[in-house]
């Protein structure tokens, strides 16, 4: 009795582990593929043809999935870790499974395309966001939201896994860490055409 118990038991966590590998990935397995399609919508649109910025809400919250592409160099020039929403009661995320909504006060990350909008004064991290403008129906209450690209000084500036980000730096919004906020907004404050931000898992 005691042996087919477990045995049960390690087939049980057996399959627990399974089921977390497929869902957190450790790093991406498709950014170029994903920033020739982001290329494509970017070239259609009149978007900054130089820069994308890619965010994979399908790995490991202590894995780098900020990523922002060089389209002259071909590969990712900056790397980093982004908070995703924790959600309310009615939509509420894990460290492990994110809940995506679009629906205003549910604290969530939404999937989909954004347009990068101004910079602007911000109460969090280095004091400086940038307006996001969702431009798809999964996202298009962004601006409405107040969802926007900012850092967290709490935030870490490098890799922590196996441990997970804690819940609660973002309530919707894509939080960075300083150094890498720093980073964006030298990239990002002198653009003359709006830069693509791409959230997917």
């Amino acid at each position: 009795m005691y042996k087919d118990a477990y045995a049960y038991l390690k087939v049980k966590l057996f399959k627990s582990i399974n089921k977390d590998i497929v869902h957190l990935k450790l790093k991406p397995d498709n950014l170029a593929d994903k920033s020739k399609e982001a290329y494509q919508f970017i070239q259609n649109n009149g978007y900054d043809t130089t820069h994308a910025i890619l965010i994979d809400f399908s790995i490991h919250s202590g894995k780098n999935r900020f990523y922002v592409w060089d389209y002259n160099e071909n590969k990712a020039i900056i790397k980093g870790l982004v908070a995703h929403g924790y959600g309310n009661e009615n939509f509420r995320s894990t460290q492990e499974k994110i809940v995506f909504s679009n629906v205003p006060n549910s604290y969530t990350s939404s999937l989909g395309k954004y347009k990068i909008g101004v910079r602007a004064p911000s109460q969090w991290g280095t004091k400086i966001h940038y307006k996001m403008h969702g431009l798809e129906k999964t996202n298009n209450k962004a601006f409405s939201r107040i969802i926007v690209l900012h850092s967290y000084s709490q935030m870490p500036d490098h890799e922590i896994y196996p441990e997970h980000i804690p819940l609660g730096y973002s309530q919707g919004c894509p939080v960075i860490d300083n150094k890498t906020m720093e980073k964006m907004d030298s990239l990002l404050k002198n653009k003359t055409k709006p830069v693509l931000l791409w959230i997917y898992n």
